[in-house]
């Protein structure tokens, strides 16, 4: 799922002065509605080295783009917190619950589920 990425000064500036906050146990996220998807991930130098903060901002990108294609347009800032240990399934854990806490899921129609139905029984599975 592609998605595009805050770059810009100003865009931060915007989304954090006026955006919503949800926290969650291992992470906070500051969003807006927007014509499209965009995310950023702020990871300052007080979470380690590089390499941790690297590997954190990875993990967070793969588990928003896990959970992308079912996302309102809006624009996201993903900021976790300081911990000992960062995993994959505990920002992929929290991220589902705060997309369903603040109402950011798209519903399904009807129409997408017996799609899907159909290609499923399609295939024999």
């Amino acid at each position: 799922m592609k998605y595009l990425r805050i770059k810009k000064k100003k865009e931060f500036s915007r989304l954090l002065k006026n955006g919503k906050r949800a926290h969650a146990d291992h992470l906070t996220i500051v969003y807006l509605p927007d014509k499209e998807r965009k995310m950023a991930v702020c990871v300052g130098k007080k979470y380690g080295k590089s390499v941790v903060r690297n590997r954190i901002k990875r993990l967070l990108r793969e588990a928003y783009r896990d959970r992308a294609e079912k996302l309102k347009p809006c624009a996201m800032l993903i900021i976790p917190r300081a911990a000992e240990e960062y995993s994959f399934h505990a920002f992929a854990k929290d991220l589902t619950r705060l997309f369903r806490k603040e109402k950011l899921v798209e519903n399904r129609t009807e129409e997408d589920i017996s799609a899907k139905l159909q290609i499923s029984t399609k295939d024999g599975v």
